[in-house]
Order: C-alpha cells, then sequence, then structure tokens
C-alpha cells in the first residue's frame, strides 16, 4: 500500500471541499487529512477514493461520503480517550477517523465478511480499536457506559438498548428513517430518565439490520 504525494495532494483538496460544505472542526479536518482512504477501496477504484461520494465495498455495503463522516463526527464532538461505540464497523474509514480523533474506540460489525476485512486492514495501517462481530442493535454493554455513539447505518428508530449504554453526559448520533431518506439525529443523554433530541438535516445511509451474517 503506497500514499503517494498525487494520493496527499487529492487528500487535501477533498479536506478543502468538506470545509467549503460547512465541516469547521480542524480536528475533523485534519484527521481525514491524515487517513490514505484509497486503502479502504479495492485497487481497480482509487481514482473514485477523493470524490466526496459513497462508494460500494461489496457485501450490499458502502464507504460513507466524506462529508458525512466529518459531519456525523463533528456533531458528536470527539475528545480525546473517550470511549467511543460505533455501531457499523462498514470498510473501517469511519473508525479510523475516530480514532485518528483520539477515542478509544469499540466497533460492532455484523457481516464477517466485512468484519475479517476490516481488522485486517486497520492492523495493517496501525489502528487498534476493540473489534466485535456481532448485532449493533444489542450493542455491547458488557464494555459500557460509553461518552459517545455513532450509528453508521440507516435505522427505523434509536435502539433503547443503544440509549441504556450512553454515559450521562454522553451524545448518540444516528441517522433516523425509512430506507429511502433518513434524519440525522443527536441525542445528549441528560440524565438516566431525560435526554435531548435534536435533529440536523437529510442523508441516506444503507440500513442498520438486526442479527448477524456469516
Amino acid at each position: 500500500m503506497q500514499d503517494s504525494y498525487r494520493h496527499k495532494g487529492l487528500r487535501k483538496n477533498l479536506v478543502e471541499e468538506i470545509r467549503l460544505k460547512g465541516i469547521s472542526d480542524q480536528r475533523v479536518l485534519d484527521a481525514i487529512n491524515r487517513i490514505p482512504r484509497h486503502f479502504f477501496m479495492d485497487s481497480g477504484f482509487i481514482n473514485f477514493a477523493y470524490k466526496d461520494s459513497a462508494f460500494p465495498i461489496g457485501a450490499g455495503q458502502t464507504i460513507s461520503q466524506p462529508y458525512t463522516v466529518a459531519f456525523q463526527t463533528q456533531l458528536l464532538n470527539v475528545q480525546p480517550h473517550e470511549k467511543v461505540l460505533e455501531i457499523g464497523t462498514g470498510s473501517g474509514y469511519q473508525t479510523a477517523v475516530l480514532i485518528e480523533m483520539g477515542a478509544n474506540v469499540f466497533t460492532i460489525e455484523r457481516q464477517k465478511e466485512l468484519y475479517l476485512k476490516s481488522k485486517a486492514l486497520l492492523e495493517i495501517m496501525g489502528y487498534r480499536p476493540h473489534f466485535f462481530y456481532g448485532d449493533g442493535y444489542i450493542g455491547m454493554p458488557s464494555y459500557g457506559p460509553y461518552n459517545k455513539i455513532i450509528i453508521t447505518a440507516g435505522t427505523p428508530e434509536i435502539p433503547e438498548k443503544l440509549i441504556e449504554q450512553l454515559d450521562i453526559g454522553g451524545k448518540l448520533i444516528a441517522p433516523v428513517g425509512d430506507k429511502n431518506s433518513q434524519v440525522m439525529t443527536l441525542v445528549e443523554k441528560i440524565s438516566a430518565t431525560e435526554s435531548k433530541i435534536t435533529k440536523h438535516g437529510n442523508f441516506i445511509f444503507v440500513p442498520l439490520l438486526k442479527g448477524v451474517k456469516q
């Protein structure tokens, strides 16, 4: 795997593009600038790696649009050493961004093929999140509570079990809606029984599915 001057130049242009679209958190922009996104794509599609668009990665999944990754990460306001639970490892690109932000990442993937592929790639790149093959709807309660939770697939509703795993004062971000369109929804947990919910625009994600897939 090679990260050439050309790749770095394309990445710099991508960062400037998403800055112009409204991403203002310099830490998020710096994280995206450091990560070779083309490593997460098959070699034949490297020309698409630094376009601000989603792209298929197999198993019916996509690598998310860089702007969308940046938008979710910015809303979460990830701080160094925070425990972050990621629901849907997918390609591993969002995982890498969270780690570059200094988070202690716990990530769950339900598709065995993607779990194995992303785990191997991130380890080669030097990233060491806590990987789990399992059902994102259930979360990972034994390692909670978490300061932040990010759901990287569209869900008709936020699973209550995930809100239970969110620490008081913590934030959860999720695209909520049907398969055609979701609203980016931020949940801020004020107490054990009270949460503040705000909405931040429309997006389209692949659906969050229950159970695991071999």
